[in-house]
């Protein structure tokens, strides 16, 4: 994702009420007249301080991201997380809270769309995410595994349990099924 410019006060406000907004609404089908109506301001503010409706959605993709790095922050701190399996039951937590529901789904939408639309305003975000969870939890490996084709085989494999598991909840809801598999499946890294 490019680099954003420091963002004035009031777009820093506006940015996280249409942050808000995009929690609730989504992405794909944003419409600035709704947005702005819906935050109380005009599409033309909207489009002065964010440059294009790209720009915004940018911005808005760089704050989601904000609060993905956030949890891997925590997660780094987390002390109970010792190693690989401990440290993918702790994000199947988070990931499992129905609170943070609407953040994941951003989260799904930001990711698809940087797959289906490379060059947009989505770019990248799909392979940031995956370099930087990848490199949290190598965290949680022995130093000598860390490198070691193994090492990236056992974090890769935690990753896709952790998507994978988070994607059959976001679909189904079905809590306990899935809580069970990801628990047996963090035991085998």
């Amino acid at each position: 994702m490019t680099e954003q410019r420091p963002l004035s006060a009031r777009a820093e406000e506006l940015l996280e009420a249409a942050y808000g907004y995009a929690l609730t609404h989504g992405l794909a089908d944003l419409s600035l007249r709704p947005l702005a109506a819906d935050i109380g301001t005009s599409p033309r503010v909207l489009l002065y301080l964010f440059g294009s409706k790209d720009g915004l959605v940018r911005a808005l993709l760089a704050r989601a991201r904000t609060d993905e790095l956030a949890i891997l922050e925590r997660l780094r701190r987390d002390s109970s997380a010792a190693d690989l399996p401990a440290a993918v039951i702790t994000v199947w937590q988070w990931l499992a809270d129905p609170a943070h529901r609407d953040l994941l789904t951003l989260w799904l939408e930001g990711y698809g769309r940087s797959l289906t639309h490379p060059d947009g305003p989505w770019k990248h975000f799909a392979e940031l995410t995956v370099t930087e969870w990848l490199a949290t939890l190598a965290q949680f490996q022995p130093q000598t595994q860390r490198k070691s084709q193994a090492g990236t085989d056992r974090r890769t494999a935690a990753l896709a349990i952790l998507r994978g598991a988070m994607l059959d909840l976001l679909a189904t809801g079905d809590l306990d099924r899935i809580s069970s598999a990801v628990g047996k499946l963090a035991q085998t890294l």
